[in-house]
């Protein structure tokens, strides 16, 4: 399948909480499998991330009632340490999240290339959602 120009969708948040912690709740699995899912009904019952370039990744998405799972993986291609992470996933799009320090609070911005099967509405709802849950995550632990 040849892709010409893949459409590229951006999500965002700003999360009160400062940098470091939320480097910590986006890459450790631990925290990974507490918050990687678009709603109630889904849980990451397993996480890897191995942080660095060539570096790979898995967590695995599951309806919590066993209908559906699948595996969400990928390669690094950039860390670099409370700024960035660029990856490639196992389908071979691309993703770039950024991490903005503003004081106490950080801003995450999301890209993404979209896939072919789901409209963009609702792979921006659902990258969306996920960010959402990972906001509420990160600022409900306690430290």
């Amino acid at each position: 399948m040849a892709k010409n120009d893949p459409v590229t969708i951006t999500v965002e948040t700003v999360v009160h909480s400062p940098v470091e912690k939320v480097w910590e709740y986006w890459t450790e699995p631990e925290h990974i499998k507490q918050w990687n899912n678009a709603s109630d009904d889904w849980h990451t019952p397993y996480a890897e991330n191995d942080l660095k370039v060539g570096g790979k990744f898995v967590s695995r998405m599951e309806a919590k009632d066993g209908s559906f799972g699948f595996d969400f993986s990928g390669v690094y291609d950039e860390v670099s340490v409370n700024e960035s992470i660029a990856y490639t996933i196992g389908d071979g799009r691309k993703v770039k999240i950024v991490f903005i320090r503003q004081e106490n609070d950080t801003r995450i911005i999301e890209s993404f290339e979209a896939e072919e099967t789901n409209t963009i509405e609702m792979q921006q709802a659902g990258w969306q959602a996920i960010l959402d849950n990972f906001k509420k995550y990160a600022e409900s632990v306690k430290n």
